[in-house]
C-alpha cells in the first residue's frame, strides 16, 4: 500500500510545476522562465495566504486553483506518512 501511495504521491506531483510557474509569474509579475528557478519564497507565501491583489481576478483564480493542489498534496503526504 505504501508503494502505491508513493507512486500516487510523485503523479499528483508532476503538475506542481505548472501550477508553480503561473502563481509565480503573476506574483513577481514576470513573464521570464527563471521565475521558477529562483528561491524567492517570500512574496510567493505572502501571496498564497492573503490577497496581494485583489483586483485581479487570474491571481484570486491560479491562487484558489494552487491552494487546493497544495491541500490535496498535504492529505496525500499525511496519508503516505500514516502508514509508515
Amino acid at each position: 500500500m505504501k508503494t502505491v501511495l508513493l507512486i500516487i504521491l510523485f503523479i499528483w506531483g508532476i503538475p506542481s510545476t505548472y501550477f508553480r510557474s503561473r502563481f509565480r509569474k503573476i506574483v513577481y509579475d514576470t513573464n521570464d522562465w527563471k521565475i521558477n528557478i529562483k528561491p524567492l519564497f517570500r512574496k510567493e507565501i505572502i501571496g498564497l495566504f492573503s490577497n496581494l491583489y485583489p483586483e485581479n481576478n487570474q491571481y484570486i483564480r491560479i491562487r484558489k486553483y494552487y491552494r487546493i493542489y497544495l491541500i490535496i498534496y498535504l492529505f496525500l503526504f499525511l496519508i503516505y506518512l500514516s502508514y509508515g
